[in-house]
């Protein structure tokens, strides 16, 4: 990634030296992020990625990013750092000042994200800020999940304020923080490394520009900003003009639908891109909403990916490409509507998206994937009676067949997070995996098939009662447990295992698709005294009553109903097929469960063309 041209710069930069402080830039803020990662006490942050780090000048521009990190947190921090800079302008900060926020509907759409913004000081003045924001395990509350009713039960909402004053702990923030965490002590953790990663950052900005004779890098950030934005208006003006609609529907797992509609209009003559969301569904009531910072953070990532994935991230190259949505729909969240989830339906944009471009940019083609990463935690208590809470593990299905390739296999397109090691799950908790694997032809037929699903299985060795949150994801196939305990519903099961199967991704294979259903299925067997479900006639969903997207903790949802199974065993399954099959495609899954093994043995999902 180069940012310079063999011309001198209008402020006098040789490009040669340009080119040299730009990479250097780069490798200050990817510094941040490995110091962020190293120090970080949650594994989601310290294994997966979970996390972003960008540099900004002192009018809130952000000048670069690191390589580690999500688009939906690093475009999100890109609008977010200047919100808190509107609260606290940057002439009014003193030196040792740090700002903190979780705001949802200024920074990055849930709770759990929390954005630190430290200021780097060189001669008594701010030369610019580092900020940072990552996935904390626990801020109270409701925790992982869609089931909150508003933002307000999804845990503690810290306003814009001061975690540090001059460079002393701001004790009433601290306070009213750790107070309202299950875990403080990791809270605490993860907050200093966030603090340390900024100061990390200062100091290396601090040695650029002694060694390059800079007093701060305005100049700098003016040059790197005008370039990356003329280049990306320069992409544009070599598209065609013209409004390419398209959409796509994301089924959610009670059986209910969300449309996603957008408009993807060229103005070649301006160099821009407009991408209107106007007619997408209203506002769930579930913790689903994805606020307007988010949709930005996904649909800019997701033309730049297309367009021009070359030229540097930054305010420059986010300029020409403008979002709308209205508000208060699904896609422009206002307070109280919560969304904590936010990533089933904000990862599923770009496949709406991607149809619109795929008419201006037809070899940069991408079929529909399987949509966001499924985000699971376990908590529960040892038999000594003291609690655990798993680290946040994630597991995607397979990304959409390209043009001319095939597609990703069990990796979530758009999202930049890794699957957590399962030995680092394990041992956070009383938690054993029993397999990990990709499911074998599952990615579809057509001249390049869609990435292959996984299947993972594990149990917690506990005789306490345990607890799963589970948010699943467009695409997923199943998520069933067995021999639990009698219990008020399945977010409550005792020494059961759960195995969780996610379904291939699309084809670009021609023909109608058939999109993916999500249903919770009881079907009749001999061992089965709950509740029956007649199948629709088609590939489509049953009306279950189940929280969308929320695969446990279902007490928490008035609506929902736990069915049961032999010994009083807690059944629950999702169902979702991949698109790529014929919409009289006949689905039929086959659970063994062997009254000595208690083992669900395997499923099957046939077609009839």
């Amino acid at each position: 990634m180069t940012i310079t041209e063999e011309q001198p710069t209008a402020e006098g930069f040789d490009p040669i030296e340009l080119e040299i402080l730009w990479q250097s830039l780069i490798s200050t803020v990817n510094e941040q992020a490995r110091a962020l990662q190293r120090s970080a006490f949650s594994p989601i942050v310290r294994e997966a990625g979970d996390l972003a780090n960008a540099v900004f000048d002192r009018r809130g521009r952000m000048v670069a990013q690191a390589v580690t990190g999500t688009p939906g947190h690093i475009n999100s921090l890109a609008i977010g750092a200047a919100k808190m800079l509107e609260e606290y302008p940057i002439d009014t900060l003193d030196e040792g000042d740090v700002l903190i926020t979780n705001d949802p509907y200024k920074t990055a759409g849930q709770l759990l994200d929390v954005t630190v913004l430290v200021p780097a000081w060189r001669n008594g003045k701010i030369i610019a800020l580092f900020g940072s924001t990552i996935h904390h395990t626990d801020v109270g509350g409701y925790g992982i999940g869609a089931g909150g009713r508003d933002v307000f039960e999804e845990g503690l909402w810290i306003p814009i304020c001061k975690l540090l004053k001059r460079g002393e702990r701001n004790d009433d923030v601290w306070k009213f923080i750790l107070s309202n965490v299950r875990q403080p002590d990791h809270m605490a953790g993860d907050l200093h490394a966030q603090m340390a990663s900024g100061e990390v950052g200062a100091q290396r900005l601090n040695t650029l520009c002694a060694a390059h004779g800079l007093d701060d890098i305005e100049a700098l950030a003016d040059e790197i900003i005008d370039r990356s934005e003329e280049a990306t208006r320069d992409s544009i003006r070599g598209l065609p003009s013209g409004t390419y609609k398209s959409s796509a529907v994301l089924d959610l797992a009670d059986g209910s639908k969300i449309d996603i509609v957008c408009a993807l209009t060229v103005d070649s003559d301006a160099g821009e891109i407009t991408v209107d969301y106007d007619g997408t569904s209203e506002a769930s009531p579930w913790g689903i909403n994805v606020v307007m910072n988010y949709t930005h953070a996904y649909t800019t990532f997701t033309v730049r990916s297309v367009l021009n994935p070359d030229i540097p991230n930054n305010h420059g190259s986010l300029g020409p490409i403008k979002v709308k949505a209205p508000e208060g729909s699904i896609v422009n969240a206002v307070s109280p509507q919560p969304g904590t989830a936010r990533h089933v339906v904000g990862m599923f944009l770009p496949n709406a998206l991607l149809k619109a471009l795929a008419q201006v940019r037809p070899e940069a083609a991408m079929a529909e994937g399987s949509g966001a990463v499924w985000t699971m935690q376990v908590n529960g208590n040892h038999p000594d009676g003291s609690p655990f809470i798993t680290a946040m593990f994630t597991y995607a299905g397979g990304v959409g067949a390209r043009a001319t390739k095939p597609g990703l296999s069990a990796c979530s397109y758009p999202t930049g997070v890794s699957a957590v090691p399962i030995e680092v799950v394990e041992a956070s908790a009383p938690i054993r995996f029993h397999e990990k694997s990709l499911r074998p032809d599952s990615g579809g037929a057509g001249a390049q098939i869609g990435g292959l699903g996984q299947a993972i299985e594990f149990s917690v060795d506990t005789d306490k009662t345990w607890q799963l949150n589970a948010v699943t994801s467009h695409h997923s196939a199943s998520l069933v447990a067995s021999r639990a305990q009698p219990a008020a519903s399945s977010s409550t099961v005792s020494r059961s295992k759960r195995r969780l199967e996610s379904a291939s991704a699309g084809t670009t294979s021609s023909g109608s698709n058939c999109p993916a259903v999500a249903d919770t299925e009881q079907r009749s067997r001999p061992w089965r005294t709950g509740p029956t479900q007649r199948r629709s006639p088609r590939c489509g969903p049953t009306q279950s009553q189940r929280a969308p997207t929320q695969a446990s903790s279902l007490s928490k949802h008035p609506m929902a109903k736990s069915p049961t199974g032999p010994m009083g065993s807690s059944i629950t399954s999702w169902r979702q097929w991949p698109p790529s099959w014929s919409p009289t495609a006949s689905c039929q899954a086959h659970r063994f469960i062997s009254p000595s093994r208690t083992r669900r043995r395997s499923l099957r999902c046939g077609s009839q063309r």
